[in-house]
């Protein structure tokens, strides 16, 4: 029996070749379906207009059709650039996409990697975006690039502090650093002693949250966090001599980031892949998990892409000041009352 059983197994390169076809999937069609979604459809119909709608019904195909126009497009390299690094920053970007996407639950049983510092190995992935873009500023053999670069350099520096600050809250409470433990403490928690929904940390670290979701916005370096690639006054800022193919790897960069971080916070405060009211050890979590994940993720990426198509951009100054004297010291007060409250309770 043990032999059939040895049998079926799937040899490590079968697997290894599953999950990264899973992977490219559970980055790209969250990336797509925000795109089509918010930059498409919500952005259209809060300028009172219908957006995208000629491809496909209502539009529907329009994002096939701009993928299409950039890989036509002819990819150059300025003369003067460092053609290796040149070429090589937009797979660093996405590189630290994938990589977030890993410690990412789906189910009880559904994730790529099960580590106990699942949370550490994810903030840390984030901020190697921060080198793809540095390298595409510097190698790019232009001053608007290199000014860009720098000021997101700068800015993604200053707010990846609140957004570990935010996620310490998450840790204390659910006394875990791996992502399905977190997801867990949520599920069978009680708040005051009702267990009826479990305990969603959005209730109790709702400070957390929406300092998580402003860090992230500057994380993603979109309005009102865009100084980094101001188009009137650095053109695009890092992105000024990319063209074609890599132009489009940083675009998809951008909206997966999007995806994996909505992901990100829909597993830290809303639970991940639970629903409240079940059981979260039924297997029947296994098959539904991701589409209730998806829909949190729906949720908390509308409230980014709102923020962007709402808010107007920020002077750097501005920028830095809401980082180190708002929003550390919030973080900051944060985990103060979620340690007291942790020994009181």
């Amino acid at each position: 029996m043990n032999t059939l059983i040895l049998a079926a197994e799937l040899a490590y390169w079968q697997q290894t070749s599953i999950r990264a076809v899973v992977g490219l999937a559970a980055v790209l069609l969250p990336a797509g379906t925000l795109v089509y979604l918010f930059l498409f459809k919500m952005m259209s119909f809060m300028q009172s207009r219908l957006g995208p709608m000629e491809a496909g019904p209502y539009g529907s195909m329009q994002l096939l059709a701009e993928v299409g126009k950039f890989l036509q497009k002819e990819d150059i390299i300025p003369a003067k650039a460092d053609r290796v690094v040149f070429k090589a920053a937009p797979y660093v970007v996405l590189v630290s996409t994938f990589l977030l996407v890993l410690v990412i639950p789906g189910g009880p049983d559904l994730m790529f990697i099960d580590v106990d510092t699942g949370i550490f190995l994810a903030l840390a992935v984030s901020s190697i975006s921060v080198i793809g873009i540095l390298m595409a500023g510097w190698a790019s053999a232009s001053k608007y690039s290199l000014l860009g670069a720098l000021r997101a350099t700068g800015q993604l520096i200053a707010y990846e502090l609140p957004l570990v600050l935010a996620v310490m809250g998450v840790v204390i409470q659910a006394g875990t650093l791996n992502m399905q433990g977190i997801v867990m403490a949520q599920a069978q928690g009680e708040i005051f002693g009702f267990g009826g929904i479990g305990s969603p940390f959005i209730i109790t670290q709702f400070l957390g949250f929406a300092i998580f979701l402003v860090a992230v916005q500057a994380e993603l370096i979109q309005p009102p966090f865009d100084m980094p690639v101001a188009e009137s006054e650095l053109v695009t800022g890092y992105l000024t001599e990319y063209s074609g193919m890599r132009f489009l790897m940083f675009f998809i960069g951008e909206f997966a980031t999007a995806g994996i971080f909505s992901a990100l916070a829909a597993t830290l405060f809303l639970g991940g892949w639970y629903v409240p009211g079940l059981d979260p050890t039924d297997t029947l979590f296994n098959v539904i998990g991701p589409m209730v994940l998806m829909g949190k993720v729906i949720l908390v990426a509308f409230l980014i892409f709102w923020f962007r198509f709402t808010f107007p951009r920020f002077r750097e100054d501005q920028l830095q000041t809401l980082a180190w004297k708002v929003l550390i010291p919030l973080s900051l007060i944060n985990i103060v009352a979620t340690g007291v409250l942790k020994v009181v309770f």
